[in-house]
């Protein structure tokens, strides 16, 4: 399957096979891709672990919980906890010299690039450590990873959802993470119940709302062309509400058993 057919099939799929475990060679495999994702300084602040409902300890079950579409943890036959280590930064240093010996950072004499690393740039990323520590950057890019495994999930015949919780300090507690860590996400994995169109193409705003051309306010230009060839791609979908998805509800409501009509 083209990257392209990939993407436009990447949605959230919310109803999964409560039934069918996931082999953990698939997952392995996410975590293979998350793990040679871009970040920056390579430092890796992404951490996660997998609960495999089928063997994970009751007490770590039963603190996975989010705010809306609990349901869905409950028959997710794994569900991955993303969370980051902001004292990976401490590692800062090395991570540099890596990327030096690389090949991977500066131009150059080797020698004038180690140089510079140990007098100039190390230094100064020291100065402002406490602050890489913070959120921001590191969030940035600890969603590439989980973006790329996620694009290996649905490469596998995967569907998955992200879902945040209120009790993410129990979680991380539950899954003995350290107290300095901090959760990102919740990540529901199994083979698809649902239609892997999900209904159809959410609704989305419009492309020039959202995207500018050197200043705000000036929309940067939608060739059809380009939507064309990625509709020929299968990138894009049909739009939402597809016609049999009400019944497709209905009927996956009843298979699997979930007994609160809504939303929750």
């Amino acid at each position: 399957m083209e990257l392209r057919e990939v993407i436009g099939r990447r949605r959230s799929i919310r109803f999964v096979r409560p039934y069918m475990p996931v082999e953990p060679e698939k997952i392995q495999m996410m975590f293979e891709a998350a793990r040679i994702a871009s970040h920056w300084g390579n430092v890796q602040t992404l951490r996660a672990i997998a609960i495999h409902r089928d063997t994970a300890p009751q007490e770590v079950l039963d603190n996975l919980t989010a705010m809306v579409v609990g349901w869905q943890l409950r028959i997710a036959p794994v569900v991955i906890i993303w969370y980051l280590d902001p004292d990976a930064v401490d590692d800062q240093a090395d991570s540099l010299r890596g990327l030096v010996k690389a090949g991977a950072l500066g131009f150059g004499p080797q020698e004038l690039k180690e140089k510079t690393l140990e007098e100039k740039m190390i230094p100064m990323f020291a100065s402002v450590q406490d602050f890489l520590k913070g959120p921001g950057l590191s969030e940035i890019d600890c969603g590439q990873g989980i973006a790329q495994a996620t694009l290996m999930a649905y490469e596998q015949g995967l569907g998955t959802c992200f879902l945040g919780s209120p009790n993410s300090e129990g979680i991380l507690r539950a899954c003995g993470i350290p107290e300095r860590c901090r959760m990102l996400l919740m990540q529901t994995v199994g083979y698809p119940a649902e239609h892997w169109e999900a209904g159809g193409q959410r609704p989305r705003l419009p492309f020039e709302d959202l995207f500018h051309k050197n200043e705000y306010g000036k929309p940067y230009p939608r060739s059809q062309d380009v939507i064309d060839e990625l509709t020929e791609d299968k990138m894009f979908t049909r739009p939402a509400p597809l016609p049999d998805r009400m019944d497709e509800l209905d009927y996956l409501q009843s298979a699997l058993n979930l007994q609160a009509p809504g939303l929750l």
